[in-house]
């Protein structure tokens, strides 16, 4: 051979190698496929390439193929927890193993008012990549602090509202998913509904939705979903009620009443959808258990045991003034200082603001409390909603959603109370939660979708995070992928962190 046909010769070779390389593909076979439409599960596999799904269905390997037996397992797409926390946990933990461990492969944050600016996410995700996606609404609280600074217990002037629309502006344009609320906290509960609107309107000319914590979960409930699907009626955009919840005892049992009232709004064109987490108790701070504000009122405190939470299940999971009162019940708390439980209510928050004060610059939040204030019942009928994806609301400890939330749907609303069909229950984590938020080219198995994946046994995934542990694994969730790189295998994360910030 000449030596001119022995450098063309190895030329070909080296350039037919490299398209060889660049072609590898993973194909996932002998899976269950949830393709997250809600439609029956069939029997085949999955190939992937880079980041893409390019075919699904019955498929024979490649000679470019790497394997991956599903052993009969299913593969669903990666869950979209809509109402998360978890990204404030990445900076210690970029592996991301509250969210891979229990099958959740994006996140949606910026949520209850409260964001970063993209410009901040993104380069968080540059200097600490994560093994999870995460898309952000803009917070009505946090515009309100940057234009109007402490003085927030009042409603905003026309100017500071223009001033929260600019900035509200830059960050739509910079692919945030819409406003998000959180009106029942002091720092936005004296906001009027004119300003939302406004600011509403200004994410509602970006095709952006409209995500609340509405103004109230108890007392004023009715009024507070009112001002929510007015909120739609008048933008005419996409509002999604944040972790609905009866938070009172007096309206237990008027899950579907509510349910009737959205579903009379989407009648009449509002688009009004939900989310929820499968637990009768949330976490927030001990300062929404004050309807009223009035944080040394011995009748509100009264008011907020009698009928509000339940102080004997209702447990702190944080309290920096007194860290021994954490993981104790506000009843046990109240034993051990031989007070009436409204009284040591008062005095719980009274030594947290004394704490702030002190510490003005404590980083992480002073208190929090699980509270029990909802019944099984209801929460039921809410998830049973066919508008209503499932979130976690949660972060890594304190409540025990935050590491298994999506697991226990599969655990107790399918497997053991058959309250879901398997196939309802994994659109409700995926491709439902895609169109509530409006994420484009997830929450499906399907060609041309980003291949985030979750492989799991159906008969063996389980929640096992509680109060007393909330950072304990899920079991049964076998394999998760985000973009085409396997994230968790075997209960463990890999090295892999392919996590992406999603623009609108």
């Amino acid at each position: 051979m000449r030596k001119k046909d022995t450098v063309l010769f190895f030329t070909f070779f080296l350039l037919g190698a490299i398209n060889l390389l660049a072609q590898r593909t993973t194909l996932i076979q002998n899976v269950r496929i949830a393709d997250g439409s809600g439609g029956p599960l069939i029997r085949g596999a999955v190939r992937i390439q880079d980041s893409i799904i390019i075919a699904t269905g019955v498929l024979q390997p490649l000679p470019s193929d790497s394997i991956i037996d599903g052993k009969g397992q299913v593969l669903a797409p990666g869950f979209i927890d809509t109402h998360s926390h978890h990204f404030g946990d990445y900076d210690e933990d970029p592996s991301a193993l509250a969210t891979n461990s229990q099958g959740i492969t994006t996140i949606v944050i910026g949520q209850d008012g409260s964001s970063y600016t993209i410009d901040t996410i993104l380069a968080l995700l540059k200097k600490n990549p994560v093994a999870v996606n995460v898309a952000t609404y803009t917070g009505h609280t946090t515009l309100r602090e940057k234009v109007m600074g402490t003085d927030l217990l009042r409603p905003a002037t026309t100017k500071e509202i223009e001033q929260m629309q600019q900035l509200l502006l830059a960050e739509m344009n910079k692919g945030s998913l819409g406003l998000s609320s959180g009106l029942e906290y002091e720092d936005a509960f004296y906001s009027s509904t004119e300003e939302v609107i406004q600011l509403a309107r200004t994410a509602a000319d970006f095709n952006g939705s409209y995500a609340s914590h509405i103004r109230s979960e108890d007392v004023t409930l009715d009024a507070a979903i009112e001002e929510i699907l007015t909120i739609g009626r008048l933008t005419k955009m996409p509002i999604q009620v944040s972790h609905i919840k009866i938070g009172i005892k007096d309206k237990w049992g008027t899950a579907q009443d509510i349910l009737n009232r959205l579903n009379k709004a989407r009648s009449e064109g509002i688009q009004v959808t939900a989310d929820v987490y499968p637990y009768d108790f949330w976490s927030s701070t001990l300062r929404v258990l004050f309807p009223k504000r009035d944080y040394t009122n011995t009748e509100s405190a009264t008011f907020a045991v009698d009928h509000l939470f339940d102080p004997e299940q209702s447990v702190l999971v944080r309290y920096a003034p007194q860290p021994s009162y954490v993981r104790k019940s506000v009843a046990a708390v109240a034993g051990e200082r031989n007070e009436s439980t409204s009284a040591t209510l008062l005095q719980l928050i009274a030594m947290a603001d004394s704490f702030k004060k002190a510490y003005p610059t404590y980083a992480y939040g002073v208190e929090a409390i699980a509270a029990k204030a909802m019944t099984e019942a209801d929460v039921t009928t809410f998830i049973s909603w066919p508008f209503a994806n499932i979130c976690s609301d949660g972060r890594s400890g304190g409540h025990p959603r935050g590491f298994g939330a999506f697991t226990k749907i599969l655990r107790q609303y399918v497997r053991e109370r058959s309250a879901l069909s398997l196939e309802e229950a994994i659109y409700k984590m995926t491709y439902l939660g895609a169109l509530n938020t409006g994420i484009k080219n997830r929450g499906l198995i399907n060609e041309g979708y980003y291949a985030d994946l979750v492989l799991f046994d159906p008969n063996t995934v389980a929640d096992q995070s509680t109060l007393e542990q909330p950072t304990a694994l899920s079991s049964g969730i076998e394999m998760v992928w985000i973009n085409g790189r396997i994230t968790y295998s075997g209960q463990q994360p890999t090295e892999q962190r392919p996590g992406i910030f999603i623009t609108k």
